[in-house]
């Protein structure tokens, strides 16, 4: 019966703000695709630095750096006094330069008081841990519930909801009353068995009411943020389905309960008294308002710096002289970062004969792709998406019965190796095994350690001979269903591809002056012994690698219905000598393998001959230049070349490439605008040319997709650097996995970790990624680019809530920066 009440008093008030606090959390993807999630997108309705000051009051780190950081910039010249003064007019300060210099430089910021939980107040009463304990039995308990594999023995209560497993799993786990937790059973048996009335018990026996309540449920769950993250993500997938999951409420309880438990289980009046003061001093206990002001002014300096940079080098603009009428070859290349310096360096060693365009890698084919022998499909597409066809994976040129076959004996190797995996790991047998066949593995360990061998097969290749897997491809037709796993697919109907192609090929703005070579160069990193490996694949193809998007857009614009549909429904005629190839761009080692190439006919050969040469030289200059960041640019180029294949073989390297570290800007203009520019492979480079976007739906699609992923990317790498203990992963020689494929542990427990290794931000002397919002550019008439942000809150929030900056480029190169009052502000040289 009084579970019954609590459950009744479970009000819809109460309900708002557990969903308000739910809706705080960003999901986190698994490492299987790890893609990259802006870590502050529950705080996107609020303006950037209100969302500071929400951060500051709930967890005592905001979005700014410490003062510090901002002096070195000042000293390096890299914030100048323009900077600061520009920053200071542009926030409304009170203060003149002189007066904020003085101010600076005689203070410091003044350390925030973060929302304290119950556990803290007793840390600082006993002395003990009991945060961290908190957090290591509630991840311990969610390791084992989630758990997607890795566990040779599943937990028993993965049937029920996560709160009322937890209740089942405090039966039996004596860890509490080894702490001192006496009576920890009898007090969790006497909770309410649903978590709405355990949420509703925690509440109101702690005495959080009022506007304390939001920042307290906010401030449980990012105790366990990790694991909150991942209950987030279950809700994403459900939603992606039109469907519901209540699994983070349930976290939300576990946390509390904790909380209650510990209250209860040691209770005296100190803590009581100090637990109301702690809750008396909410909201409000923040840094001072004067401090959190200059801080905010460094940070705007700081980015303004950048913008300075980028306007001057977009006013001047690029230099189109030299594209050929019709381009022997056209590359269309992802608008990851990395792209634009190997575009650049396409560009100048094919001397013009090279026409480079930017467009997501999934290259506009909403497609999942299903793996030969595999019983889950992968997506090939931006998250924010739903695939529209499946495509398989499938030998060519192989019938029915020779492809089971080959199913088949997949799945048997990868099977045997799973078992002779877990016996090796075994307790039964780890100790025998090693005594009898550690000589035996003595010139693999060796080979492994040098770099000179891969410690693993790549994933893709799991259970496939070199020549089995040369042999797969992606196919368009539907493929006949058999047994052992080969199930029919629904492939690209030929009434639907001409309608495909059309999306993908006006998107990417290539409608004609088609080339005789098209290439589609996905990208990929090769990398090992790196849990983390897919957040340096490609974000669009959903922390995949571009080869099977690029592939199947390749295969899909070869084809004569394809094309033939095209020229008759759609007014685009692809000529008969034009030929479009996938690639795949290796950004650890910048080398590009191309697909297919058998398919080509023999007129093209020398064309090809060419392009390889063409890939080569570039590959070169871009590892020449990407070598100065990672401490190897005296070597030769081929040293430099030797260097990075070992990176990718290497289970010692922690940092095999530098991925996106130091994005800034996205930029949606024509190439023209851009070309010969250096832009420091900090910019993702989308192709747009509004004149043949009449309906202005590419440009919807841009801001809506494109610009949002970019944004999650850049405010990942922002939140890694500002606050790496919350919204990074650590240092990543610690990192142990944890589910199968759920995430990382810094060690071997706490929170599961979310976002990026100090590694892949930091070399050890100084930060190589610079913490500055996104500056989107986009060229397209205002009135255009102001509809589509007033029909999509998304997009609005982001630029009106200062998230990125935003700028527009007219015709004539004068560009302009959309105020958060909705007025356009020209940009006058210098700012």
């Amino acid at each position: 019966m009084k579970t019954l009440e609590l459950h009744e008093r479970y009000d819809a008030n109460l309900s708002k703000k557990v969903e308000k606090a739910c809706q705080r959390i960003a999901p986190l993807w698994p490492l299987k695709s790890f893609v990259a999630v802006n870590p502050y997108f529950g705080l996107g309705d609020q303006p950037f630095w209100e969302a500071d000051k929400t951060l500051r009051r709930i967890t005592g780190v905001g979005l700014t750096m410490p003062r510090a950081y901002y002096r070195e910039q000042i000293r390096s010249g890299r914030i100048s006094s323009s900077d600061l003064s520009l920053a200071l007019w542009k926030l409304g300060s009170p203060w003149d330069l002189g007066a904020f210099e003085h101010l600076m430089a005689s203070g410091s910021s003044k350390v925030s008081v973060p929302f304290r939980l119950v556990a803290n107040v007793l840390d600082e009463i006993e002395h003990r841990d009991w945060s961290a304990f908190v957090v290591e039995r509630i991840s311990h308990y969610c390791a084992g519930y989630f758990d997607e594999g890795q566990a040779l023995w599943p937990m028993p209560w993965r049937g029920k909801s996560l709160y009322q497993g937890w209740l089942e799993f405090c039966r039996l786990d004596k860890t509490a009353w080894m702490m001192g937790l006496r009576g920890f059973s009898e007090a969790v048996m006497a909770l309410p068995r649903t978590p709405q009335g355990c949420i509703t018990m925690a509440v109101e026996e702690l005495g959080v009411t009022g506007e304390t309540m939001d920042d307290y449920l906010h401030a449980a769950l990012l105790s366990v943020g990790g694991w909150a993250g991942w209950a987030r993500y279950q809700r994403w997938q459900a939603e992606l389905k039109s469907g519901f999951d209540d699994t983070l409420r349930d976290l939300l309880a576990v946390r509390l309960a904790w909380d209650l438990l510990l209250y209860r289980l040691r209770a005296s009046e100190t803590l009581k008294k100090q637990w109301q003061q702690s809750l008396f001093s909410f909201p409000g206990e923040s840094v001072s308002g004067e401090s959190e002001k200059v801080d905010w002014v460094l940070q705007t300096a700081f980015e303004i710096g950048y913008q300075r940079e980028l306007m001057g080098a977009l006013k001047k603009g690029g230099d189109s002289a030299g594209v050929e009428s019709r381009p022997a070859v056209q590359a269309v290349f992802c608008i990851d970062v990395r792209s634009e310096i190997f575009r650049r360096a396409l560009e100048t060693v094919s001397r013009g004969s090279v026409q480079t365009l930017g467009f997501a890698g999934f290259f506009g084919v909403l497609v999942e792709f299903l793996p030969l022998g595999a019983a889950e499909a992968k997506g090939h597409l931006p998250i924010l998406f739903n695939p529209s066809y499946r495509i398989r994976e499938y030998p060519h040129g192989a019938d029915t019965g020779k492809a089971e076959q080959l199913v088949s004996a997949r799945q048997h190797r990868i099977r045997a190796s799973h078992g002779w995996k877990t016996f090796k790991t075994s307790a039964s047998s780890c100790f025998s095994f090693v005594e009898s066949f550690g000589l035996l593995s003595a010139g693999k360990l060796v080979g492994d350690s040098m770099g000179w061998s891969r410690t693993v097969h790549h994933p893709d290749r799991k259970g496939l001979s070199p020549g089995e897997h040369s042999r797969l491809a992606p196919q368009l037709a539907s493929v006949p269903g058999g047994k052992d796993g080969l199930v029919a697919a629904t492939g690209i109907p030929e009434k639907d591809r001409a309608q495909v192609a059309e999306f993908a090929l006006s998107n990417m703005g290539m409608t004609k002056n088609f080339g005789r070579l098209v290439l589609l160069a996905g990208h990929g990193s090769t990398t090992v012994n790196n849990p983390q490996a897919t957040g340096l694949d490609c974000g669009a193809c959903a922390g995949q690698t571009g080869e099977a998007s690029a592939r199947i857009a390749a295969t899909l614009l070869n084809d004569p219905k394809t094309r033939s549909g095209l020229a008759k429904e759609k007014g685009i005629h692809i000529p008969s000598d034009t030929f479009f190839v996938a690639g795949l761009h290796d950004t650890t080692t910048d080398e590009v393998q191309l697909f297919d190439t058998d398919l080509l006919p023999s007129s093209h050969r020398e064309d090809l001959a060419t392009l390889r040469q063409w890939l080569a030289s570039a590959g070169e200059m871009t590892r020449m230049e990407r070598s100065v960041f990672l401490g190897t640019g005296d070597l030769t180029p081929q040293e430099v070349r030797e260097d990075m294949i070992v990176r990718t073989r290497d289970w010692a390297q922690v940092r095999p490439e530098w991925a996106l570290a130091g994005n800034a800007a996205f930029i949606a203009a024509p190439r023209a605008r851009t070309v010969n520019l250096n832009l420091q492979g900090r910019s993702f480079l989308h192709d747009y040319n509004w004149h043949e976007d009449k309906s202005f739906a590419t440009l919807q699609l841009i801001m809506t997709a494109p610009m949002v992923v970019g944004n999650w990317i850049n405010m990942q790498y922002y939140g890694s650097v500002v606050d790496n203990r919350r919204f990074g992963s650590g240092n990543k020689v610690l990192h142990n996995v944890v589910g199968g494929s759920i995430g990382v542990l810094e060690g071997n427990g706490g929170d599961l970790r979310v976002g990026l290794a100090m590694q892949s931000l930091h070399d050890g002397e100084r930060w190589i990624h610079e913490p500055v919002r996104l500056n989107v550019v986009i060229e397209a008439p205002k009135t255009a680019i102001d509809d589509v942000i007033a029909r999509h809150e998304l997009v609005r929030n982001l630029i009106e809530n200062e998230w990125i900056y935003f700028f527009q480029i007219d015709d004539d190169g004068q560009i302009y920066h959309r105020c958060t009052d909705k007025k356009w502000e020209k940009v006058v040289e210098g700012g």
